[in-house]
């Protein structure tokens, strides 16, 4: 499965590489992994709330959970 930018962090995070996933959203300076509210936010949305450019996010998760 490869995470798109328009998948909602909620979903991305009950996947079975959540672990992985959110180590690397971490490292990017999201801290809101648990966050309430941002697991309704598409994952471009919540790089845009933290002025983060999507697409390298993007390419180091899919990177990760291939």
């Amino acid at each position: 499965m490869a995470v798109t930018k328009d998948m909602l962090m909620g979903d991305i995070l009950k996947t079975d590489k959540a672990e992985t996933i959110a180590e690397i959203l971490m490292a990017e300076g999201m801290h809101c992994v648990g966050c309430p509210s941002s697991l309704m936010e598409s994952l471009e949305d919540a790089c845009a709330v933290h002025g983060i450019d999507v697409e390298p996010v993007l390419a180091k998760i899919n990177a990760a959970i291939a």
